[in-house]
């Protein structure tokens, strides 16, 4: 399906599984159960049901419900039978034994579908079970969308898919805006952020990341930016949250870590949405008292409230989505929304109960508890037969299970009218951004995977840092020694000439305490480098060298400039000498100068390694970011045509670094590195040949601009202005462009080597 618009599939059912189906009745109810895992709420008449006075919110201590804590004490009884099985195999086994398995198979050849995920099937399934869309929304012909904790951004392209194939919605005209923690902020833990960006990359300008660009849905000025952000749509219509943490070393406890972000997305969609608007939130167990509150303040503002399980979510786990129809007490709960919005933050949930349990109803707890029995019994008895399955399963048992798995994909597509939408009408064809034709949708997206058991990696935390990569799947990559200097061959060949200077701009947020997350480099091997620089104390000036690895020379270096170069006579037929910039120390590389008699080199300082408090930072540290992008301005003022530029970097793990490193791009005809530089141990050198003065022309005084507002920043930090102490500059490039073409391929192979060589230095220090 890569090219055109695919073929056309028709989703209805083969005969033989129609057959199957009418025969066998068992198979039948089967199917009809798991697409109706469902409990909807019933008010009482008496009205009983209503938000209770913000003057009790948030002042009393949370309680438990001794038959809710019942229900997660057996839960986890059971789950933990599973803590000596190994995550991979286990998975193996459960999507075997899922009845909705092969969905997402069907619905991709069918349907050619955008991001068909199980988010993608799971939306899909909520809006085909609850036709979640306002009344007022159709008959105007206008729908407005934001999306909470987003990424990779499954819900929306499912919504597109479902409003361009349905005939009450196709002519709708439809607007979204979408929130997720920011993929490219540095700072993100690349535990709880979400790499795949797929449709982000190619629809920024509709994503909501905040005044400090970490996208943290959790910030309360972050709420308030987000309202201002979506006031152009007329009325919110549809509000979604599939916000969740990586809860996988303590499982016992899911429920309670995610609660304050069910507290903000739950606050957040009261503000934004308009009477009669929808809302769909992501829960999982609903045992604790903070859970209790919150699903009794939708039952207040809402008319229709239920608690769902997609058949498409597995049935093992503990989640479920709570769809909540028709907001109908926007302003009743106005008051209590402005004390919640006081209150925001990352530890809602830590601090006082939202509401006493003297304030809820009897009739609403027992309700709840019956809804918690209810998908309770449901996990329970799909983890038993999956242990029992695992121990032991026979070939009547794995055919019934198959012909199941095909009857769930054949109903699901019939069920929900799935229909196919052509690649024209996806998402990312029709809102790329004008600075960008095609962001590249190759690079590895690094997100963490499970290996091992639960107890097999609650017992890798207690090793070193050192025991845990021997251990891990970079061990023998990391321990190998080096054979060649690292960059042969990588090469960012020919002037950049596609880039859209005219539409750069700078994006200035909260300086980075350390750098988490880069879409540069593998997850997994950064955060290696992390935990062994958290453990180990550092001077990378003093560690010494691997006496098995190869040694950069600087002969080596300069021969490598010297052929690069296309040598041009003068008139007299002589040849021409070249200049090279060095940002090095004369000392390093002035010596070989003569054996490179057509090679005229001059020195300029480079740029001081990161300080010693910001080891984390690495090429993120502001003094340095501004320094490096000074070497670049000098250089882009002072050669020639033809000339050549060698600059050392630290890494290149940041926006800036590699932006930096895509204006090289523009102005030199070949761009490489060598890694380690001469006598360093840690970091790369950039070799640029070929300098073409015209195109440095129309980058250098956006790049002055640049540098002018990191200098200001930095005498801010100086005490000139503390108002401006904590902010950093921390883009130039739209993320479109560094994402396009070579270089992130080219960032992806430095910055490997430079943290390879660190750590395999670290490792044998």
């Amino acid at each position: 399906m890569d090219s055109g618009n695919g073929t056309k599939r028709k989703a209805g059912k083969p005969q033989s599984i129609n057959n199957m189906m009418a025969c066998d009745p068992e198979i039948q109810t089967e199917i009809k159960n798991l697409f109706s895992k469902v409990r909807t709420y019933v008010k009482p008449l008496s009205g009983e049901w209503h938000i209770p006075d913000p003057n009790v919110a948030l002042r009393h201590p949370a309680e438990e419900h001794c038959e809710l804590q019942a229900l997660k004490v057996t839960l986890n009884a059971v789950k933990n039978q599973l803590s000596d099985k190994n995550v991979q195999v286990w998975h193996q086994h459960t999507n075997s034994t899922n009845r909705a398995g092969k969905v997402i198979a069907a619905v991709r050849s069918a349907a050619n579908a955008e991001i068909c995920t199980q988010a993608w099937c799971k939306f899909y399934e909520i809006l085909g079970t609850f036709n979640p869309f306002p009344q007022e929304a159709l008959q105007n012909g206008e729908l407005n969308t934001v999306h909470l904790c987003e990424a990779p951004g499954a819900f929306i392209t499912a919504l597109n898919h479902y409003i361009k194939t349905r005939k009450s919605t196709r002519y709708c005209d439809w607007s979204w805006a979408a929130n997720t923690l920011n993929p490219y902020h540095e700072a993100n833990g690349g535990s709880t952020t979400i790499a795949d960006d797929r449709l982000i990359a190619n629809t920024l300008p509709w994503w909501f990341f905040g005044s400090d660009n970490t996208g943290n849905i959790m910030v309360q000025k972050h709420l308030l930016e987000l309202q201002v952000f979506v006031s152009n749509m007329q009325r919110v219509d549809i509000v979604t949250a599939d916000g969740s943490f990586d809860c996988q070393e303590n499982p016992d406890e899911q429920e309670a870590l995610v609660a304050s972000l069910h507290y903000c997305e739950v606050t957040a969609a009261l503000l934004l949405l308009n009477p009669g608007g929808s809302f769909v939130l992501k829960m999982f167990t609903l045992y604790e008292h903070s859970s209790v509150c919150l699903l009794y303040l939708l039952n207040c503002c809402f008319r229709s409230v239920s608690v769902f399980k997609p058949a498409t979510s597995k049935a093992g786990n503990s989640e479920v989505y709570v769809v909540c129809l028709n907001y109908d007490s926007k302003e009743a709960v106005r008051p209590l929304l402005s004390k919640l919005i006081r209150n925001y933050g990352p530890h809602m949930a830590n601090q006082e109960a939202l509401f006493p349990n003297a304030l809820i109803p009897e009739s609403f707890l027992k309700q709840h508890e019956e809804v918690c029995v209810y998908f309770h019994t449901l996990q329970v008895e799909t983890i038993t037969e999956n242990l029992k399955l695992f121990e032991e399963i026979n070939t009547e048992q794995r055919q019934r299970l198959e012909h199941i798995r095909d009857c769930t994909a054949q109903e699901y597509l019939q069920r929900f009218q799935v229909s196919f939408l052509p690649r024209s009408r996806w998402i990312s064809r029709n809102m790329v951004s004008p600075a960008c034709c095609s962001v590249a949708t190759t690079r590895p997206l690094g997100q963490k995977k499970q290996t091992g058991s639960f107890n097999e990696r609650r017992e890798l935390q207690t090793l070193s840092w050192r025991e845990r990569i021997e251990r891990g799947c970079h061990g023998a990559w990391v321990q190998r020694h080096c054979t060649e200097a690292g960059g042969t061959g990588c090469v960012l060949e020919g002037l950049l000439s596609k880039c859209h200077v005219e539409s750069w701009y700078v994006i200035i947020g909260a300086a980075l305490p350390a750098v988490r997350n880069s879409p540069f480099c593998d997850g997994g091997l950064l955060n290696h480098l992390n935990e062994a620089l958290i453990e180990t104390v550092v001077d990378w000036n003093s560690v010494p060298s691997c006496g098995s690895c190869p040694v950069v020379c600087t002969a080596s270096i300069l021969s490598d400039v010297t052929s690069t170069f296309t040598l041009k006579g003068d008139s007299d037929g002589n040849k021409k000498k070249r200049h090279c910039l060095v940002f090095g120390s004369r000392s390093v590389w002035g010596a070989c100068e003569s054996q490179f008699g057509d090679l005229v080199l001059t020195f300029s300082a480079e740029p001081s390694f990161p300080q010693k408090g910001c080891i984390m930072l690495h090429d993120g540290e502001p003094l340095y970011q501004q320094q490096l992008l000074g070497c670049v301005v000098f250089s882009l003022q002072t050669l020639t045509s033809g000339d050549a530029l060698l600059l050392p970097v630290f890494a290149a793990l940041t926006r800036i670094t590699a932006a930096i490193v895509l204006c090289l791009h523009v102005c030199f005809r070949s761009v490489t590195f060598r890694c380690p530089p001469p006598l360093g141990v840690v970091g790369s050198v950039l070799l640029c040949v070929d300098f073409c003065p015209e195109a440095a022309g129309r980058i250098l005084p956006f790049l002055t601009n640049v540098h002018n507002h990191m200098s200001q920043l930095l005498r801010a930090e100086d005490g000139l202005s503390k108002t401006q102490s904590d902010r950093q500059v921390l883009q130039f490039v739209p993320m479109e462009e560094l994402l396009t073409g070579g270089l992130t391929e080219f960032l992806w192979t430095m910055n490997s080597e430079i943290i390879h060589r660190k750590l395999h230095l670290l490792m044998q220090s």
